[in-house]
């Protein structure tokens, strides 16, 4: 409406942006309405709110004064907005789930259900490598626990042992590309020293990237009725996750040798190969896109899944973020998945 006004403050919170607060003269026609006063008449209320009063009208004033800017970007300036999904024509997506989003310009390419609760199997390790990255200290010498030990048929391992020793980065190799759920399970230990603990910083970090349809239970994907998250959540999580190069260092490597130590001081050598095979070369990306960045996912409730970063071949070498979630087949998750990359050139 024309007489919307906007009142923005700074306000410093640990570990987040900035936020920007608005105000706008419909919120008080609202009010208006609620407590039955109007614009043009003297409110009956004994303490009406006071503009003036109010502690960031004052910061504002003061910024002003030091000629210091006092708006900040929205939370989704930067962030793909999905707005109509029936835009999109789905029939060559056959998956349950599908997104391609520019990371250029906020584009949203393609979408199907984004927004639908599905179970993410091991692109939950995406979350994990991010609070790795973020919040650990990847020099850090672990020793694997017990609670490394994952003995459920068809889980993905790194093949670590209790009492095996080694630094932080190794783990995040080995729960990236040979997507080790004992990895995944030692780097939570170490950073929360229980698996439950790193859930909850895997939730709130969740929480702090508007990734409000997710609730992680573990830090490897392994399937729990409560784990579960969306398609646009994991592009909010990937998305934040590819802003640190070694996570891009990490998920674009092939195959990587990581030499440590066992419990008994001997020297222990295993080569971890990546399961992306658009990476590994098993699978060839449409002319003009390169896959530079992506993990796997796949349980029997989960299906088959891959989150997915390619750049085009432009001069300016724009990015994008892909997935598809619940595809049938190992096969069908790499047609899907062609598919919806093939948008970027065409």
């Amino acid at each position: 409406m024309a007489g919307d006004v906007q009142v923005m403050r700074r306000k410093k919170r640990p570990g987040t942006a900035k936020a920007r607060v608005c105000l706008s003269v419909l919120g008080v026609w609202a009010a208006a309405a609620l407590w039955g006063c109007g614009f043009g008449q003297t409110s009956s209320l004994e303490k009406p709110y006071s503009f003036e009063e109010r502690p960031f009208v004052m910061e504002e004033e003061a910024l002003a004064e030091k000629g210091e800017e006092a708006t900040v970007p929205l939370f989704a300036r930067d962030l793909c907005v999905v707005a109509d999904e029936a835009a999109f024509n789905g029939e060559e997506v056959d998956s349950e789930a599908g997104v391609l989003f520019s990371l250029s310009d906020g584009k949203v390419l393609y979408s199907k259900n984004a927004f639908e609760r599905l179970y993410p199997a091991s692109t939950t390790k995406i979350m994990t490598a991010l609070l790795a990255v973020k919040y650990g200290n990847l020099e850090d010498m672990v020793t694997v626990t017990e609670d490394a030990v994952i003995t459920e048929a068809g889980a993905t391992l790194a093949d670590l042992k209790p009492g095996d020793t080694l630094t932080m980065e190794q783990l995040l190799y080995g729960l990236m590309l040979p997507s080790g759920n004992d990895a995944g399970a030692a780097i939570a230990v170490h950073m929360s020293q229980s698996i439950e603990d790193f859930a909850q910083l895997m939730n709130e970090e969740a929480a702090r990237l508007g990734a409000t349809g997710t609730h992680f239970v573990n830090p490897h994907g392994l399937h729990d009725e409560n784990h579960y998250t969306t398609a646009y959540d994991l592009y909010l999580i990937f998305n934040e996750a590819l802003k640190y190069p070694k996570f891009r260092e990490v998920t674009k490597t092939v195959a990587y040798t990581a030499n440590y130590k066992d419990k008994d001081g001997g020297d222990v050598s295993k080569v971890w190969e990546g399961g992306n095979w658009y990476l590994t070369g098993k699978r060839q990306a449409p002319e003009g896109v390169t896959v530079f960045s992506g993990k796997t996912g796949t349980t029997q409730a989960a299906g088959c899944c891959l989150v997915m970063a390619s750049r085009d071949g432009g001069e300016s070498g724009d990015e994008y973020v892909s997935i598809v979630m619940k595809a049938k087949s190992r096969d069908n998750l790499y047609e899907n998945m062609t598919n919806i990359i093939s948008k970027i050139v065409n």
